[in-house]
């Protein structure tokens, strides 16, 4: 082995190392790396302590587009799109410190994850790529935000100023207002 092609590996498996720890699944490390599928599973089980998931990867941009995820993938694209553009950062590198922003800004709640994914936002980047979503301008906050491309924006309003009905009525929300007990006056 060639002293480059060892620096090369280190780099690689380093690389390896940070998709690991920011949740990459091994289809993504598979894709950005060039390391064998066992050397990565070995890495994987290294770190993790469990084998890593199995299944496919997300292939619709259907869930882009609804109410959370979007306001989420919406948020990632626009730190992404600034880092592209002013940092001069690309590819995998420009995800990967897009993701650590994002979860600056959007931290999940103790023993939660992520609403989005590292795996999503890698997903979401390769959709816009290919020009399967795009980002519409909302017509009242004129924030950008993730649209399916073959949609119509005329007159989009995001959901944050045209909330769905049930936004926000999850599980964990009636439980939290089932726990509040007014004090007495």
């Amino acid at each position: 082995m060639t002293r480059n092609s060892v620096m090369s590996e280190a780099k690689e498996i380093q690389l390896a190392i940070e998709l690991i720890r920011l949740g990459a699944r091994l289809q993504l490390l598979e894709s950005e790396t060039s390391l064998s599928r066992e050397r990565l599973i070995k890495l994987y089980k290294e770190m993790r302590h469990v084998s890593p998931p199995k299944g496919m990867l997300p292939f619709s941009t259907d869930w882009f587009t609804t109410w959370q995820p979007n306001i989420h993938s919406s948020l990632f694209l626009g730190i992404h799109g600034y880092l592209v553009q002013h940092a001069h950062v690309s590819g995998i590198e420009a995800i990967m410190k897009a993701y650590q922003l994002y979860l600056e800004q959007m931290p999940p709640d103790a023993g939660e994850e992520a609403v989005l994914s590292l795996t999503r936002a890698w997903t979401l980047i390769r959709f816009v790529e290919s020009r399967m979503l795009t980002t519409a301008c909302c017509t009242r906050c004129r924030g950008s935000f993730v649209v399916n491309a073959l949609d119509l924006h005329r007159d989009y309003a995001c959901g944050l100023c045209h909330m769905p009905s049930r936004a926000g009525k999850t599980r964990k929300a009636r439980e939290a207002a089932l726990q509040y007990v007014p004090l007495a006056a």
